[in-house]
């Protein structure tokens, strides 16, 4: 298991569009019969049996409701083994990836994890229901603002979401344990890895836009970084702030 260095950390609440937490009390997502279902047949079959053993991301795919994370036309596909449109020309990931990200992390419960690519939020949730904060970024205003109140309505109250450019991670509230980015990346940032902890891990894909791309998983030990391969992958990219204008 990797060191974890301890840290202190005392949130400040400020409005959306830089950042807040989301202020209700901690609770349990819905939970809606047959989506219920479909949530276990979904880890059963696409996760579990794909080889995706670490119990708390197994609890955690279990628990967050992909079917609130999709757009109403999208509900009843939500647990299919594929990845859906959530508008603004992004996707969901699929289950399997969201789960295999997830675990490669090895994400612990003292962890703070950076987001870079919010989406639905659906993987910020994911990562939320095993760590102690999550720090999400979206560079689409209406997407950050979707996730935002999605998050809230379902009592995340250690996820905090901001609308900005991931490239450059957050380092207001850098370093992290664990750093996951969501969309595809011609190089690695290097201010994602300047804001990764030592022993942490970061999980990226790599590659050309609209091409199939590596995901890779990078650890940060004694100050060095080292790489591993994992499988291909197709992600949409990572966009920066002067291609969002």
């Amino acid at each position: 298991m990797k060191p974890r260095p301890s840290h202190t950390f005392v949130p400040v609440l400020v409005l959306l569009l830089s950042t807040h937490f989301c202020n209700r009390p901690q609770g349990d997502p819905p939970q809606e019969g047959i989506f219920h279902q479909r949530r276990l047949d979904m880890v059963a079959s696409q996760i579990v049996a794909r080889g995706i053993t670490d119990p708390e991301v197994l609890r955690a795919m279990r628990q967050v409701p992909r079917h609130l994370f999709v757009p109403p036309g999208e509900t009843e596909n939500a647990y299919e083994d594929r990845p859906l449109p959530i508008g603004e020309g992004q996707t969901i990931s699929q289950p399997y990836i969201v789960a295999l990200m997830t675990e490669l992390l090895e994400p612990q419960k003292r962890d703070r994890v950076l987001e870079v690519g919010t989406g639905s939020g659906y993987q910020a949730a994911v990562l939320a229901e095993i760590v102690d904060t999550v720090f999400t970024i979206e560079i689409i205003e209406g997407l950050a603002l979707q996730a935002e109140e999605r998050l809230c309505s379902l009592k995340y109250r250690n996820v905090v979401v901001k609308r900005g450019d991931g490239y450059h991670g957050w380092l207001e509230h850098a370093p992290f344990d664990c750093i996951i980015v969501t969309a595809a990346a011609a190089d690695i940032p290097e201010p994602l890895i300047q804001q990764l902890s030592e022993g942490g891990r970061m999980v990226i894909p790599a590659g050309e836009a609209w091409a199939v791309q590596e995901l890779l998983l990078l650890e940060k030990k004694d100050g060095k970084i080292t790489t591993r391969e994992v499988l291909p992958v197709r992600f949409v990219p990572l966009t920066r702030e002067r291609q969002a204008r």
